[in-house]
């Protein structure tokens, strides 16, 4: 069976705090590990008053020790923003911890504004040194060598399996270089991604991790008991896109009856763009959606991420697609 695992971006809805988002986490991945979820990630995004997730590995720390099997990782960790010994001893803490339980998933953006980026300390050029900074903890994580003269400690021999995410062909190309999973941000910036899955494979060079391409796929999945009630919770996602375009981003809002009365044409086919890989509707709906895009994608692993108001519809959207795919609603196509 294919596996589906969940991108949790901890968001905080209207009226709500972040401590109330991060205990809404720790819930949703002590549910989705009972449904038999394979993953369970956690994205790197500051200054953003809607995302609770800022610090990554305290709350990915959170999680792991919340639950007990699920795989529990970041999706990911803006390495720019970081001195690979950093992430290497975060990780290395984590997986010494929670021993085969954690993955590290590496993006090359900032997740954040130019402003807060220098907040951080870093400088805008750091994106440029990130295959060399990925290549740096990859030693960092690997087997001892007792003439390095810096170890991570913990980290050193924990060989926290590393990802390469991405949303162009830059990050599908180093994964294939360095022979290592692939996964691709498509919910929200489809355009490149056939493309650059086609690159992933084509160019993908085995290596001590991993001996031939794996990559996984994201998409926003809402599922409800009606398509009306489904189209309803979505109108949250939409709006905070829409907000994003106006630069008022802020907390999740709640969902509206009449989406077309808040967002101009050109705003709505902006954000519809963004998020063309969005699968909204009953199980039904749902998982005929998915089944097309397994396949389109030939991916090996889907993760979902469900951006919903009210925290018991979130959870209830998850049941629902787990119940469906337990009742073989989405089979495995071309997975490997």
């Amino acid at each position: 069976m294919l596996p589906i695992s969940v991108l949790d971006l901890a968001p905080i809805p209207e009226g709500s705090s972040p401590g109330d988002a991060l205990r809404n986490s720790l819930d949703l991945a002590r549910h989705v590990e009972r449904l038999g979820y394979h993953r369970f990630w956690l994205a790197e995004h500051h200054n953003m008053t809607g995302i609770a997730s800022a610090a990554t590995a305290v709350v990915i720390g959170y999680i792991a020790g919340g639950t007990e099997k699920i795989r529990v990782g970041a999706g990911g960790i803006m390495l720019p923003n970081h001195a690979p010994l950093i992430i290497a001893e975060q990780f290395g803490t984590l997986a010494s911890l929670y021993p085969g339980r954690i993955d590290l998933g590496l993006g090359r953006a900032p997740g954040t504004d130019g402003l807060t980026l220098r907040a951080l300390r870093r400088a805008p050029q750091s994106a440029e040194s990130f295959p060399h900074d990925v290549l740096e903890l990859q030693v960092l994580l690997g087997p001892l060598d007792d003439d390095r003269k810096v170890q991570a400690v913990p980290g050193t021999g924990t060989n926290v399996p590393l990802w390469i995410l991405g949303s162009s062909l830059f990050g599908a190309q180093l994964a294939a270089v360095l022979g290592l999973p692939y996964s691709f941000a498509s919910h929200f910036a489809p355009e490149a991604l056939i493309p650059a899955l086609e690159t992933y494979r084509d160019r993908f060079e085995p290596s001590k991790q991993l001996q031939s391409p794996y990559a996984m796929v994201a998409a926003n999945v809402i599922v409800a008991e009606t398509d009306e009630e489904a189209r309803r919770l979505f109108t949250s996602l939409q709006q905070q896109f829409v907000n994003l375009q106006r630069g008022t981003a802020g907390p999740l809002p709640p969902p509206m009856d009449d989406i077309e009365s808040y967002w101009t044409p050109a705003e709505k086919m902006r954000a519809e763009a963004m998020l063309a890989r969005s699968f909204v509707g009953t199980s039904e709906t749902v998982c005929k959606g998915l089944r097309d895009f397994i396949a389109e994608t030939a991916a090996d692993e889907l993760i979902v991420t469900s951006p919903i108001y009210d925290h018991k519809a979130r959870l209830h959207s998850f049941k629902l697609l787990a119940d469906a795919v337990a009742a073989g609603g989405l089979k495995a196509g071309a997975a490997g």
